[in-house]
């Protein structure tokens, strides 16, 4: 995967993804280019139409922090995506590194034991590190080994479990640009999208607009195969670098929190699948 040119990369993707009409500019005729053209961006966030082009082709990697929100704000991009692109600008080239080693904190296994909730910690690449069997009874993608990203795009079963599947998917696809930041020498992260990429071209389209999204609790609707539809909220709480504690939970009386309760009935692991907690 060649990242010589990310900041170019982004600046081009999200510029094709806004409208003029978005930022007041009238259109007449016909334009052979999606979204802003390079000139348009320049205009409307006070630089040089011949600076911004220097941007978008690699040839300026040293931006000011000004320059860079004033592009931001004509790209209509929200605090996450701004920050995401001055840490591009701002990233010193990388050398390839070794994997890192990723250990779930032995408080965490000891909670995810004892908490009664469907509960797993994922690394920076969404592998599951850890999980209770509450939370393989939820989802068998949700097993210690198990790659989140790799089971949403590509496994029928747990495309199955999210009847709101295309909003989710480009939900998942934003947190894990978010996740990975500017760090896209590792080799985890190359094998992963270089094989997603291959194998799903929704991941591929979805990947190509650089959404970023925080790694954060939202509600989720989930069509579980035994128990029905389960409204739930999914909570996600940070435990070590880049690690996330993910617990699933429901409002109190609600039938979603009934059905929840059900949810070791039809739990099928057998004691002691808690992973050890440490990947690579």
């Amino acid at each position: 995967m060649d990242d010589a040119n990310e900041l170019g990369d982004y600046l081009k993707a999200r510029r094709e993804l806004v409208q003029p009409q978005d930022v007041g500019i009238r259109v007449g005729g016909l334009r052979r280019v999606a979204g802003l053209r390079r000139e348009e961006v320049a205009m409307l966030a006070g630089i040089s139409a011949d600076y911004y082009l220097r941007l978008e082709q690699g040839r300026d990697r040293n931006p000011s922090v000004q320059v860079l929100e004033a592009v931001a704000q004509v790209l209509q991009l929200d605090v996450a995506a701004t920050d995401y692109l001055v840490d591009l600008a701002q990233s010193a080239p990388r050398k390839v590194v070794r994997p890192r080693r990723e250990v779930v904190p032995p408080g965490i296994l000891q909670l995810l034991e004892t908490i009664g909730l469907p509960a797993f910690v994922e690394g920076r690449y969404f592998d599951v590190l850890a999980s209770n069997p509450l939370a393989e009874a939820l989802s068998p993608a949700l097993a210690p080994g198990q790659n989140r990203m790799r089971a949403f795009f590509l496994d029928r079963g747990e495309r199955a479990l999210y009847p709101e599947w295309d909003g989710a998917a480009a939900g998942l696809v934003a947190s894990f640009r978010a996740s990975v930041g500017t760090d896209t020498k590792d080799p985890r992260f190359v094998q992963l999208v270089g094989a997603l990429s291959l194998e799903s071209e929704t991941f591929r389209r979805l990947w190509a607009r650089h959404d970023v999204r925080p790694r954060e609790g939202a509600p989720v609707l989930l069509r579980h195969p035994q128990l029905g539809d389960l409204s739930l909220r999914r909570e996600k709480l940070g435990v070590g670098d880049g690690l996330l504690l993910v617990i699933y939970h429901a409002a109190a009386g609600s039938e979603s929190a009934g059905l929840l309760g059900l949810l070791g009935s039809v739990s099928v692991p057998a004691a002691g699948t808690t992973s050890p907690g440490i990947v690579g």
